[in-house]
């Protein structure tokens, strides 16, 4: 597949002033930031080809090179002094990166162990107020047997002599941006710079093991379906020592079938009679508090809306907390006893309403008409 052009990259024209070049980093690097993109290798690979294509362009002398000879007269020719160089914006990354990584890493340091996930369910309740929850969860945790060295009792690890104990294997390139080193990771001792000669029988020199524990995890008030939370330092231990990494929690709210939820909202239902909604009445519905006492006012239409001030989810981010709102629904009987449908026809017959005569069905109804 083709190299991306550098213009390309910033989203410019090759015409582009100074001025354009700067609006179109800045803009592009707001958008792409790490900070801005956690957890999203595709944005910081972006990011860093925004980097690049800035260092370049803005620089004079070298977008005067690269316009006339693109990424090869920035990088140096195939074949000549980088083997297996093939002149992709690749390399000019890695270039640009690992030259800097190098240079800030002075000694290897233990790897954080991985991430790892659990997913917690909760009620409605739980959900709006909070909750307390114990995690039952099997991780990688520190060996006790060796003190997570990875190294058998009376042993100690020793410095790598491959990478002579930094953790990386660098190497040199010449190009006419200057010498650049470039940092590759260890594979002999994974990162860690030292090697376990005589490795502990419990962990096999990993300097962890796998083991059952439970976790305290306190969730905030005002969650919805499908938030995670971000645990740092509680998830996998690290090889031999490494800090742990991170234990993502994803939180799933069950459905409760007495209430809608619309952000901190929550909807209810108060099912009435036509006599209750015609004449009022004190009702039943349900809070996240229990049941309690609303009064139907006295003419109340099918569909009207009473709101509870206060009485709904807990704000995430803020004081206070939704409202609950009570939709009030007229159900009408359709079944009746002889004296509950001699009531409603005398009703009928006060207010002046056509009503079908007893018992009359469709086929009844068809044959008056004739």
């Amino acid at each position: 597949m083709a190299e991306r052009d550098l213009y390309e990259v910033l989203g410019v024209a090759r015409s582009a002033t100074d001025d354009e070049l700067k609006r179109a980093y800045r803009r592009k690097a707001r958008e792409l930031h790490p900070d801005a993109n956690p957890d999203n290798p595709q944005a910081e690979a972006e990011f860093k080809q925004v980097t690049v294509a800035y260092e370049v362009l803005s620089d004079p002398d070298k977008r005067r090179q690269y316009d006339r000879f693109g990424l090869e007269g920035l990088m140096g020719r195939p074949g000549s002094e980088w083997p297996g160089f093939e002149g992709g914006l690749g390399d000019l990354f890695e270039a640009f990166f690992g030259a800097m990584g190098a240079t800030a890493q002075r000694g290897a340091s233990a790897a954080a162990g991985p991430d790892a996930e659990v997913v917690v369910s909760l009620t409605l309740a739980e959900a709006a107020f909070g909750a307390h929850r114990s995690i039952e969860v099997e991780l990688p945790v520190a060996c006790a047997a060796c003190g997570a060295s990875g190294a058998s009792p009376g042993t100690h690890a020793t410095r790598c002599p491959d990478c002579k104990g930094t953790g990386e294997l660098r190497r040199v390139r010449q190009s006419i941006l200057g010498q650049m080193a470039v940092a590759t990771p260890c594979s002999r001792c994974q990162m860690t710079g030292t090697v376990v000669e005589h490795p502990c029988q419990t962990c096999r020199g990993e300097g962890r093991v796998r083991a059952p524990s439970s976790l305290a995890v306190d969730v905030p008030a005002g969650v919805e379906d499908g938030s995670t939370m971000r645990l740092a330092g509680l998830g996998p231990a690290g090889l031999r020592g490494g800090p742990a990494g991170t234990l993502y929690v994803h939180l799933r709210v069950e459905h409760d079938a007495r209430f809608e939820r619309h952000g901190d909202d929550l909807l209810a239902v108060a099912a009435v009679s036509p006599q209750q909604a015609a004449l009022g009445a004190s009702v039943s519905v349900p809070t996240l508090e229990g049941d309690e006492i609303v009064e139907v006012a006295r003419g109340t239409q099918p569909g009207t809306l009473l709101r509870l001030r206060q009485r709904g989810v807990t704000h995430l981010r803020g004081r206070g907390r939704g409202d609950l709102v009570i939709r009030v629904d007229v159900v009408v009987p359709t079944e009746l006893d002889e004296t509950s449908e001699a009531l409603l026809r005398q009703l009928a017959e006060h207010r002046g309403e056509e009503v079908d005569p007893p018992h009359a069905g469709l086929f009844s109804r068809l044959r008056s008409r004739r």
